[in-house]
């Protein structure tokens, strides 16, 4: 698992839905939750959080730019590649740490990464967990 800090910025409530701002050093992070500010203590601006995501749900496109819906992008280097004969263990250093993803060894080869390669980490809001 990934598991980063953080801290929250703003909450939107919609019935039983968050979305919830969380910041992370210089990144920002749009999380999307089953709870609200009234079922969850730990909900409220200014409170650390920890973002958490499997390695499975990190999306890695190579480069920077990237126009998709995605709205979780951490630009990063490529520092470790474990290829298996299907999957690959992609670690990337980015600057709110390191984050891992494990991808097919087919889509690291087709899309050329490799270690000091610039690639974006992206994880979509509803992969994404938070705990105190």
């Amino acid at each position: 698992m990934n598991v980063i800090k953080g801290e929250i910025t703003n909450i939107k409530v919609d019935g039983c839905l968050s979305l919830v701002g969380i910041n992370v050093g210089d990144t920002r992070f749009s999380v999307i939750i089953i709870d609200t500010p009234e079922t969850v203590s730990y909900l409220k601006t200014g409170n650390l959080i920890k973002v958490i995501f499997k390695e499975t749900e990190v999306i890695v496109g190579k480069g920077a730019k990237h126009h998709i819906s995605l709205q979780n992008k951490l630009i990063g280097r490529v520092i470790s590649i474990e290829s298996g004969k299907l999957l690959s263990k992609v670690i990337i250093e980015t600057a709110a740490g390191r984050i891992v993803s494990v991808i097919t060894t087919n889509a690291v080869n087709q899309l050329g990464i490799e270690e000091g390669s610039e690639v974006t980490a992206m994880i979509k809001t509803n992969e994404i967990m938070l705990a105190e």
